[in-house]
């Protein structure tokens, strides 16, 4: 009886020592895991001391100081939505656990909730009055990105998207978790044309969650201001699957829509002939995003080419311009403006742009382009015979000889004898010139090469030994020599203007 009462009590302070031991065992062992994990902490290995944290949890899940000390690991590696969810269950094991309480304020602060960041920190202070020193940089971080908030809607609003994306960089400093400031500053890096620095963003994003709406908005908007507009509606449409409410996505999808409509009514327009109905539509697409710069070029150049078409150089030339100014790279806009430039005999502007585009494309074409606005503005240095003549360059043989014979007539020294010396030397030169002008021009080779831009007697285009006395006469009299016609280059006219005792075929007359 004694020895059985002996031996049942042994067995009783074995079970009780075993109960006891147990728990000590597994704090023990729990307190060794989270030390290990301070040691790696401390050394700044913050994957490690997660691991060794989360052991001690696993041993005492109620231990608030465990899921605080793994919140400050996950803070060190930026994962602040794994911090604020062990912050709040730090809390939620221990409400007095300052740190806690503390971490999980700076954790809404980094993810960019304001809102819950204020009513945790008014929460902490009503607990924990006494210890308002540490909660002076979270109230300062709160109340700059409030202001940072209001300043960057303002600039948003104000279309002044490089403002924005500056005070979304001094935002994301404080908040770097906060996916509403990559968004914001993400899509106004795409409003501004910086498409690739756009799309690392969004990709960035992207990897962490695939079914960002915003980020997804912004690789939309990235491909529809990059004129892929098929491409650019396929994303919108995959936004607003995600989240049916996103305003933004649901007016581009409407904006391409438009866009890629009136764009081809426009082009059916232009290739049927109907060059006003055109001209109406290509304006009223630049209308539908204004912010589209490449879309929007594309539809300048396509203003120019109807211009072109209608023969109005200087606006088809300003339609160009407005062009490359959206995009500095367009080929075509700047080739049509060396074509407006030629037009319009501003040969020097067609040359610069002939000159710019080898550089950028380095093509034979260029090449070409570039060798013909060099002739061509050398041609323009040179004196102008079909202006001299006063007919178009079109001119048949015989509306040439009418023009020699209107401006030789009209210039002809005599007629400005009584004259200023000045006036007389004018009209001499004149005259000289329109003797060039015939003499080329009614040479059938001559004319050729002259057209060609070649140069004929000397660098400038001009005959230092045409005789333009000579030209008159043979054009009037049908040969040269003596006779009444010396009389008239020799001083005076013929008595009468009509060469009176000379050649009875040759009259003379002014108009």
């Amino acid at each position: 009886m004694t020895e059985n009462g002996q031996q049942h009590m042994s067995e009783d302070d074995d079970f009780m020592d075993t109960e006891e031991q147990i728990p000590r065992d597994i704090e023990k062992e729990a307190e060794d895991e989270k030390n290990t994990g301070n040691n790696f902490y401390k050394q700044k290995d913050y994957f490690k001391a997660i691991k060794f944290y989360t052991n001690a949890i696993n041993l005492m899940p109620e231990k608030a100081a465990y899921y605080g000390n793994r919140a400050a690991a996950y803070m060190m590696i930026s994962n602040f939505s794994s911090a604020l969810d062990d912050s709040l269950k730090s809390v939620e094991k221990d409400p007095n656990f300052f740190k806690g309480g503390l971490r999980m304020i700076k954790c809404y602060i980094a993810l960019g909730n304001l809102t819950a960041a204020s009513r945790s920190l008014q929460d902490l202070k009503s607990r924990d009055p006494n210890n308002s020193s540490s909660y002076a940089s979270e109230t300062t971080n709160i109340n700059r990105l409030k202001d940072l908030e209001i300043s960057a809607d303002k600039d948003m609003n104000n279309n002044d998207y490089r403002k924005v994306v500056y005070v979304m960089d001094r935002a994301l400093e404080m908040a770097p978790a906060c996916v509403n400031y990559k968004t914001k500053r993400a899509e106004c890096l795409a409003l501004l044309g910086r498409y690739n620095e756009a799309q690392e963003a969004a990709n960035e994003m992207l990897r962490a969650n695939n079914l960002n709406a915003g980020a997804l908005y912004v690789k939309g908007l990235c491909l529809f201001y990059q004129d892929h507009l098929d491409k650019a509606r396929q994303h919108f449409l995959q936004v607003l699957r995600v989240d049916p409410d996103h305003s933004k996505a649901r007016l581009a999808v409407k904006d391409v829509k438009e866009l890629e409509s009136t764009k081809q009514k426009g082009n059916a327009a232009f290739t049927s002939g109907n060059n006003e109905e055109a001209l109406k539509l290509y304006r009223a697409a630049l209308l539908i995003c204004p912010n589209n710069r490449l879309t929007n070029a594309k539809l300048h150049a396509n203003i120019a080419a109807v211009y072109m078409k209608l023969r109005n150089y200087e606006e088809a030339a300003k339609e160009c311009t407005a062009a490359v100014k959206l995009d500095e790279g367009y080929i075509k806009a700047y080739a049509r403006r060396i074509v407006c430039y030629q037009e319009l005999d501003k040969h020097d502007e067609a040359v610069r742009d002939a000159e710019k585009l080898h550089k950028m494309e380095h093509s034979r074409e260029s090449k070409q382009r570039l060798r013909d606005a060099n002739i061509k503005l050398k041609m323009s240095k040179r004196k102008d015979y079909y202006k001299i003549l006063g007919c178009s360059k079109s001119a048949t043989e015989e509306e040439i000889k009418k023009a020699y014979k209107r401006a030789a007539l009209k210039h002809h020294p005599d007629r400005h004898s009584h004259g200023t010396d000045e006036e007389r030397a004018a009209a001499e030169k004149q005259f000289k010139e329109i003797g060039e002008a015939y003499s080329v021009l009614s040479d059938a080779n001559k004319k050729m090469r002259y057209d060609n831009g070649e140069d004929l007697d000397d660098p400038h285009g001009g005959m230092h030994d045409v005789d333009p006395t000579q030209i008159f006469q043979t054009f009037f009299g049908g040969g040269g020599g003596g006779g009444p016609h010396q009389q008239f280059f020799s001083g005076g006219f013929p008595h009468g203007h009509g060469g009176r005792g000379g050649n009875p075929g040759f009259t003379f007359s002014f108009g």
